[in-house]
């Protein structure tokens, strides 16, 4: 009773995987209906009549082929996210779907990693086969020292929201600038584009870099900090060819009429102020606004 309750369970798995991986109604229906059959001589005549049956199958590539991917498989592909605190990163969701959506056999998982923990955290998903991972604060600069190289455009930015294993090699991205960017295109190329974005924080610093390294012609950074706002127009006049002014920023802000597209990047608006404003004057209705704030 015990075998053919595991025979059951089995049968359960695979018919659920199938569904999953044969999304056309007449693909799964005959893979399924090769399936059962194996699993009555399997129930019935025993393993010895079940191995030759599946002999014979063998010679039909496409259905033992199909069958194979079609067993069970525990083992997923890994990624998540190192941060602290973590519990409300909703970024889990979203990757949870989009594997289920594409068929991919993987799982994100959220893992609240203090920063002293970092180094180990890092040696953990390297042990454990990660595919990558993500890091959100406070580990986007710390966690450059434990990868053997970054891409261009997070070593500009100089923090890394992204690690991705590359053969032997974990090589560090920043995907926050490069997403603002993908959104942004279909509206409008930042090519030859006069932008203003406000903030000076790691969000501003990403988008910063790629609008730069996309072509923009000039950027204004308006921030109330000015030591840290002063600094990155610094940096980003160094390390590319886009011209960059700071302003900063007291009381109400008054656009430049030559603007063309406008960010905010600061944390205004966040959680749990999201009825806070930026107090900004002078829009036009040809102009690309944009917020980071997933609560505009």
């Amino acid at each position: 009773m015990v075998e053919k309750a595991k025979r059951e369970v089995m049968k359960a798995l695979l018919f659920a995987r199938l569904r999953r991986h044969f999304q056309r109604r007449d693909q799964w229906r005959d893979i399924i209906r090769e399936r059962r059959k194996f699993l009555d001589v399997l129930v019935r005549q025993g393993e010895e009549d079940a191995a030759a049956w599946q002999r014979k199958v063998a010679h039909d590539s496409r259905a033992f082929s199909a069958i194979a991917r079609a067993m069970p498989d525990f083992l997923p592909a890994l990624t998540g996210c190192f941060a602290q605190p973590v519990a409300e990163n909703p970024t889990v969701a979203m990757m949870e779907a989009a594997f289920a959506h594409h068929g991919l056999h993987c799982r994100y998982i959220n893992m609240d990693v203090p920063p002293e923990r970092l180094s180990d955290a890092v040696r953990g998903a390297k042990a454990q086969g990660y595919i990558g991972f993500n890091c959100s604060l406070p580990h986007k600069v710390a966690v450059i020292a434990h990868l053997d190289g970054v891409a261009e455009s997070a070593r500009i930015i100089g923090a890394v929201n992204c690690a991705v294993r590359r053969g032997a090699e974990w090589i560090g991205e920043n995907t926050d600038g490069q997403g603002f960017l993908e959104s942004l295109t279909p509206l409008g190329s930042p090519a030859e584009q006069q932008v203003v974005i406000f903030g000076a924080g790691g969000a501003a610093r990403a988008i910063a870099v790629e609008l730069a390294l996309a072509g923009a012609a000039r950027l204004t950074l308006v921030n109330r900090d000015v030591a840290r706002g002063a600094a990155l127009a610094a940096h980003l006049n160094a390390q590319t060819r886009c011209g960059t002014r700071f302003v900063p920023w007291q009381g109400e802000f008054a656009l430049p009429p030559d603007a063309g597209i406008v960010v905010n990047a600061t944390s205004i608006g966040l959680f749990p102020n999201v009825t806070d404003r930026v107090a900004v004057t002078g829009f036009r209705a040809d102009m690309i606004v944009a917020d980071v704030i997933p609560n505009p």
